[in-house]
């Protein structure tokens, strides 16, 4: 009763709407942040565990040997605990005092303290409230866009991974499985009901996008003996083909390489980026995916009318 009384008063009042959705999503904002900087570095707490399981010596005793693998396990396992993205609590990455709650207020608490932190004064990146407020602004479009329904929140979740992959991908390289399968389960979730795209052509939209990058790899690797991209970006195309179904896969592979050879091109002009820089491809396609996922019915619509038809 109270929520669909909730719901009636989003529908009289959609400014109402547009600003909860606004305000919960700079709140997820800054949890994206954690999620940006703590998930790689737990991942390769991980894959250092297991790499000394692997490579620990075997041992005389069989019983030995089987200690010594539960000894790896529990330390390795107290390792992650200790470091997840719920703990340690946040802390000034230059003097190690934690952040008291009221400075860590989405956007606000960084304008308030002037981008410095309260007790070193040492400067907070502003790519943090960018974050926030990017975050913010995207699941206010969401709202908008879909309005009090429940494809608002599916589109929220979409562009809430897809930001934290783009980040992730920028600073570390690397796309996690813990990310871009849980985006195709979802995608494939959201339209089981064919709330975005028929299921059949999300299910086709998921094989298709993992196939036509790794043709491209294989290819690639065939004629350069080079890897020219990662299994994430595989995982990644895969995804937004199981949001968007097999039909939208052409203008993603189109925006995002036109909108990599923009930035490559940048990087290499103004950055002075050797052409043999290795660059992510993983923020270029999910660019491409969020510009798709909103206007690829309008994009479509111009290039035939102008283009086509003209």
């Amino acid at each position: 009763m109270l929520f669909d009384n909730i719901i009636d008063v989003f529908q009289l009042y959609p400014l109402a709407w547009y600003g909860c959705a606004f305000l919960i999503s700079l709140l997820i904002g800054s949890f994206l942040n954690v999620v940006i900087y703590r998930l790689p570095i737990m991942l390769e707490r991980d894959w250092k565990a297991e790499c000394e399981i692997l490579l620990t010596e075997p041992l005389n005793s069989q019983k030995q040997d089987a200690l010594a693998v539960q000894n790896l396990d529990e330390s390795a396992l107290n390792h992650q605990t200790s470091f997840n993205l719920v703990k340690p609590n946040s802390t000034c990455p230059h003097c190690q005092t934690a952040i008291k709650p009221w400075h860590n207020i989405p956007i606000f608490s960084w304008l308030a303290l002037a981008g410095k932190c309260h007790s070193c004064k040492a400067p907070i990146s502003i790519r943090y409230p960018l974050v926030e407020l990017f975050t913010g602004l995207v699941g206010a479009y969401a709202a908008y866009h879909f309005g009090v329904s429940s494809l608002a929140l599916w589109a929220m979740l979409f562009s809430f991974i897809l930001i934290c992959l783009c980040f992730i991908d920028l600073d570390t390289m690397l796309l996690p499985d813990q990310l871009t399968l849980s985006l195709i389960w979802l995608g494939l979730l959201a339209n089981i009901n064919g709330q975005f795209v028929d299921l059949k052509d999300a299910v086709i939209g998921a094989v298709a996008g993992y196939l036509v990058l790794w043709v491209v790899f294989q290819s690639f690797k065939l004629l350069t003996n080079k890897e020219g991209m990662g299994f994430g970006d595989f995982k990644l195309l895969a995804a937004l083909g199981a949001w968007m179904g097999w039909q939208a896969l052409p203008i993603v592979i189109l925006l995002s390489s036109v909108v990599g050879a923009i930035i490559g091109i940048s990087l290499i002009k103004f950055q002075n980026k050797d052409s043999q820089t290795a660059i992510p491809f993983g923020p270029y396609l999910a660019i491409a995916g969020f510009v798709a996922f909103y206007w690829r019915t309008e994009i479509t619509q111009y290039y035939l009318q102008n283009w086509v038809y003209s």
